[in-house]
């Protein structure tokens, strides 16, 4: 925590990075920005645990995109979806 950093709620937390980052969104697909969303929005009702690859993947709205192959590949790959998914966490505890 920051010295003097207001606390937010995970919804606050996902509404600003909705709000205030949109360029890392705008660097993804429809498809591959939709996993995101619906990753961020699972973030904002139940926490960090949201995040855990590939169990996240298998669960819906999210395996609605595919299998965890086919939505790896949305991003570019495995790796690519890993980096994705590392720099929404960084992004949304960002100050």
């Amino acid at each position: 925590m920051a010295f003097n950093a207001p606390l937010r709620t995970r919804r606050e937390r996902a509404d600003r990075l909705r709000n205030e980052k949109k360029y890392f969104f705008d660097r993804y697909g429809p498809e591959a920005r939709a996993v995101l969303e619906e990753l961020l929005e699972k973030y904002a009702e139940h926490g960090m645990a949201q995040f855990a690859l590939p169990d996240v993947l298998k669960v819906l709205p999210i395996s609605g995109h595919g299998n965890v192959r086919e939505i790896a590949c949305l991003f570019g790959g495995p790796r690519e979806l890993r980096e994705a998914i590392q720099q929404l966490k960084r992004l949304l505890y960002a100050a």
